[in-house]
């Protein structure tokens, strides 16, 4: 004998119209805490794990985190780049954006900023237009603070900094 309260059962009057059971939302999450997309052309994000080395050149088109070992160029345009605190990357890196938390070793050419976290060390030069360095964060290089490129000039102003380093050869 059917009873409606038994979960699984359908009923069979074939009269009365299936009804597909409504499922509780997937997270329990409030919307404000989900991470919002990203402002790069792509919302993808590459993972470089703990256990993976790369040796050679690194191009694409999306994010990228790498908390592995990296060693030769990475050239991710108008994306972010992040070192996280497992990560160490013997290479050049171009991006839009570069967050360092592990161990950078090379120069560092970004179209928007750079974040060197507490944990983080960076030697090498930076080029960007904005640069932060966390208290405790480790950075030895020279810093290049490019302002932003008006559509009307052809070259970008460069301000130097009053202390820099040679640059490494």
């Amino acid at each position: 004998m059917w009873k409606p309260n038994q979960p699984g059962t359908t009923p069979t009057n074939p009269s009365e119209p299936i009804r597909p059971q409504t499922l509780a939302p997937a997270s329990t999450e409030p919307v404000a805490q989900r991470p919002s997309p990203s402002t790069s052309t792509n919302s993808e994000q590459a993972t470089i794990g703990k256990s993976l080395t790369i040796k050679g050149e690194i191009t694409g088109s999306e994010m990228l985190f790498i908390d592995g070992h990296v060693e030769g160029s990475v050239s991710l345009p108008g994306n972010r780049v992040v070192v996280g605190r497992n990560g160490h990357v013997a290479a050049n890196i171009a991006a839009r954006e570069v967050v360092v938390l592990g161990k950078v070793n090379g120069n560092i050419n970004a179209t928007d900023r750079v974040d060197i976290r507490n944990e983080g060390s960076l030697t090498g030069d930076v080029v960007a237009q904005r640069i932060s360095i966390e208290d405790g964060a480790y950075f030895k290089g020279g810093i290049d603070i490019r302002k932003p490129t008006n559509v009307g000039t052809k070259e970008t102003e460069t301000v130097k900094p009053a202390v820099s380093t040679p640059a490494h050869v």
